[in-house]
């Protein structure tokens, strides 16, 4: 723009200097056609003239001069804009110079304090967008599920757990009104969400039960308000599932429970008795006999019920010592079938076993796994009524490497509901109460034995009216030992 004032300057002085010399060479014509010679008219007009091309010609080299300088200033101004310190200088205009030179100093610092704010908000904008995810990335790795809502009442972070439980898409949801999220069936969290919103207390918590995978499953739903100065401008909720808590806290007390029902009733009458004795109640030896032979039965009772927890306890805690061997279970069934034997002829139940199989070596402790022949041996002739029968048997699978030993009676059976819980800790079947008595530990134990101490594995089949079948299954020696 300035090179094209420049242009236009130097054209008006041309045209102004031809256009004076045609008006010049005219007038000479003119007088030189004027009688007489001379004409003042004439002289004054080549003056005027001569005046007027000095002024278009002064006044194109001012603009011409004034174009250069605003030029300089421009070229300057581009310059310091671009980064570059220059001082702005105008040659013969110092008071110009001084006011754009301080007005460029005062617009160049202001721009690089524009600059360094500018600077210290991107830092401040990424320092924050880097703590949103970090703080994102610890909520969705958290596996109690995280809710938070606005004063609006609007989803802001569900993570995956969270999703799962009230049924709806992380990402989709979010946005949306929490109670059209959580729909109808969870308006008892939403309303706890809005009762703690409403009341601003920090921290409220609620046990709730919720249905996850089709079981109801029991939360500890914490919820506390979120602050923005004296407002609350959101809530966050946390819901832990504890309901595996619940059963073992339950399981503790149940078993609290039945270990002083059953350490009292022996106890009781070992107490009853021995009080009897010392009152002079047994007032004949063969009283006296009797009485003797109930505190001992009740003490033996009292001690193997005090040795099945323990075992259970020890064998759980892995503090039990095992001692493996080679043995063979026909050798181990007959040592325990010539140990119960007495028992079933009181009961008049007959006891047999298959022909021993001779490839049947486990690798195993002898004494506990007697225990376990012993206790299904007891419980199949313990709820078999008189004349029933009982028969054990082996059986041995090469190819599988395995050996299986079952104990089948024709006592009064199971039902088929209460199959699953035979091997629980005092588990016993209500209908059968009344044929026997006993601790409900025995099952567990063998339970305990044959599948945490051998790595094998129980089963029961059982058919009410016409007797069950427990049995165990272990690996043969020589398998194990060439696994090892």
């Amino acid at each position: 723009m300035l090179k094209t004032q420049r242009s236009l300057a130097w054209v008006a002085v041309t045209v102004a200097v031809a256009s004076t010399g045609v008006a010049v060479w005219a007038q000479l014509q003119d007088l030189g056609n004027t009688a007489g010679g001379r004409s003042p008219v004439i002289g004054l007009r080549l003056a005027l003239y001569a005046v007027g091309a000095v002024g278009v010609i002064f006044v194109a080299f001012a603009y011409f001069r004034l174009a250069g300088q605003v030029t300089s200033i421009a070229r300057q101004l581009a310059s310091a804009t671009s980064g570059a310190s220059h001082e702005v200088t105008l040659e013969g205009t110092d008071e110009l110079s001084m006011a754009v030179n301080a007005c460029v100093a005062d617009r160049e610092t202001t721009l690089r304090q524009y600059c360094g704010e500018l600077d210290e908000l991107r830092l401040q904008v990424r320092l924050a967008e880097r703590q949103k995810r970090h703080t994102e990335a610890i909520i969705y790795s958290l596996r109690d599920a995280v809710v938070v809502i606005d004063d609006q009442d609007r989803l802001v972070v569900a993570n995956e757990p969270a999703a799962r439980l009230f049924g709806f898409g992380t990402v989709e949801a979010c946005g949306g009104p929490v109670a059209q999220v959580c729909g109808d069936k969870h308006r008892d969290f939403v309303e706890f969400l809005h009762q703690s919103a409403q009341s601003g207390v920090e921290g409220t918590r609620r046990e709730m039960e919720f249905v996850l995978a089709d079981q109801p499953h029991v939360f500890d739903t914490i919820v506390s308000c979120v602050y923005e100065g004296q407002k609350v401008s959101g809530v966050v909720a946390v819901l832990h599932d504890i309901t595996r808590e619940k059963e073992v806290s339950q399981m503790k007390n149940d078993f609290v429970s039945h270990v002083s029902h059953e350490l009292k009733t022996p106890l009781a009458s070992i107490t009853a008795y021995s009080e009897m004795l010392v009152d002079g109640e047994a007032g004949d030896e063969a009283t006296r006999k009797e009485f003797y032979e109930i505190i001992q039965n009740q003490a033996q009772r009292l001690n193997r019920l005090i040795e099945d927890i323990l075992n259970i306890s020890r064998i759980e805690s892995g503090l039990i010592k095992v001692s493996k061997e080679p043995v063979s279970l026909a050798i181990l069934i007959e040592q325990q079938m010539s140990m119960i034997q007495k028992y079933a002829e009181e009961k008049n139940i007959t006891v047999s076993r298959q022909t021993p199989i001779i490839f049947d070596q486990v690798h195993a402790d002898k004494d506990m796994l007697s225990q376990v022949i012993v206790n299904l041996l007891s419980n199949a002739i313990k709820y078999t009524p008189s004349g029933g029968a009982v028969r054990i048997a082996t059986e041995v699978d090469e190819a599988a490497g395995r050996v299986k030993v079952s104990v089948t009676d024709t006592g009064v059976g199971i039902p088929e509901e209460e199959l699953g819980h035979l091997f629980g800790k005092f588990y016993r079947v209500a209908a059968n109460n009344k044929h026997a008595k006993g601790t409900g530990l025995g099952l567990n134990l063998v339970k305990q034995i044959v599948e945490k101490v051998h790595n094998g594995h129980v089963f029961v089949t059982s058919k009410v009216g016409v007797g069950s079948t427990f049995g165990f299954e272990l690996p043969l020696a020589a398998t194990e030992m060439a696994t090892a």
